[in-house]
């Protein structure tokens, strides 16, 4: 599979862009433990454009991440094409992905994101706008549909590479759909099958295990899948996946944080998520580091079956120093011993 000039091996899984989530640190750490591509957190293009200095920090990518995409939202063409110039000129990312599919209501109530599904040809418009204006691999991220009596994903696909974009990610739910209920992958299918189809086609949508990702590759003929919020506190997750997908790639796991304990390990996962937090500390600052952080952590199924666990979690979100929070994890080690001595490395 390629995307431009950019190629990956077999089986590739992608981070998926998630505002407050796909921070520098948690990509790094996604990439080390085996994703193919790691995406920015989406940038609003008229805050890109006033030079709004909370999001052009989010443009901020080094090398050890790439290949990185950087993802951007907006809902006229102008800006947005001119936003699209600011990102490449800034961060030379090797994508430039857009956000045709966010569903929350502050960005698709105003006609941006998934909203830009009531409004095909804006959408198709932008799209020409943003492949005309830069000189690297444009791609988009989209719905199925408004809601389940507009699904018009099989024909917008074609619609969207007949405006020049390299290739094409689709979450399996209508933007009615929110995040409820289960993927639909049928149509992800559709749209890969469809012989007037030649880009390549990434599926996104309940990715939660090695197991299903094989199921989509081998069912629905996709060309790399997307995970999610299956990452929230397990970057470690691409590993889990590509261990079955493609064993014979070489994992930077052992290396990628400092530990005493073996890789996979209940404390060697700990490890991991003190790493995290450290990482975008270093990247950020102690607050923002950590705010980054902490709902990673409250999330991370590496705590699930510690008893009366909910005090933790709130103890978790509400830390605000590093000594503070790694306090807070290392009595949620010994816990997790106590839980499962196995599984934890002892």
């Amino acid at each position: 599979m390629k995307i431009g000039n950019v190629e990956f091996g077999p089986y590739p899984v992608f981070l998926a862009p998630m505002e407050d989530v796909t921070d520098i640190g948690f990509r790094l750490l996604c990439k080390r433990f085996g994703a193919a591509m790691v995406y920015s957190e989406f940038v609003a293009a008229d805050a890109l454009v006033r030079m709004v200095n909370r999001s052009l920090e989010k443009l901020a990518v080094c090398d050890d991440e790439r290949p990185v995409a950087i993802q951007i939202y907006g809902k006229e063409p102008g800006p947005v094409a001119d936003a699209a110039r600011i990102v490449v000129e800034r961060a030379r990312p090797d994508v430039l992905d857009m956000n045709f599919g966010c569903p929350v209501k502050r960005v698709a109530g105003k006609g941006a994101g998934a909203g830009m599904l009531q409004n095909i040809p804006k959408m198709l418009e932008i799209t020409r706008a943003v492949v005309d204006a830069v000189d690297i691999p444009v791609t988009v991220k989209t719905r199925l549909g408004w809601d389940e009596s507009s699904k018009v994903i099989v024909d917008l696909a074609e619609r969207l590479q007949d405006c020049g974009i390299r290739a094409l990610t689709i979450h399996g739910r209508t933007r009615a759909q929110m995040y409820t209920g289960e993927a639909d992958w049928t149509l992800i299918g559709e749209v890969k099958n469809n012989p007037r189809m030649t880009i390549p086609i990434i599926g996104n949508g309940d990715i939660t295990s090695p197991e299903r990702a094989r199921e989509c590759f081998d069912r629905y003929g996709v060309d790399a899948v997307m995970v999610g919020r299956a990452t929230f506190g397990r970057p470690w997750i691409f590993k889990e996946i590509m261990d079955v997908l493609n064993p014979e790639s070489v994992s930077a796991a052992q290396e990628a944080v400092k530990s005493d304990y073996p890789v996979m390990s209940a404390d060697w996962k700990i490890d991991v998520l003190k790493e995290q937090v450290l990482t975008s500390v270093r990247r950020i600052d102690e607050y923002r580091g950590i705010l980054h952080s902490r709902r990673h952590l409250a999330a991370s199924p590496v705590f699930k079956g510690i008893p009366n666990f909910r005090e933790t979690r709130i103890a978790m979100l509400r830390a605000e120093t590093v000594d503070e929070l790694f306090a807070i994890l290392e009595r949620a080690r010994e816990a997790v011993r106590r839980v499962s001595p196995c599984d934890a490395g002892l």
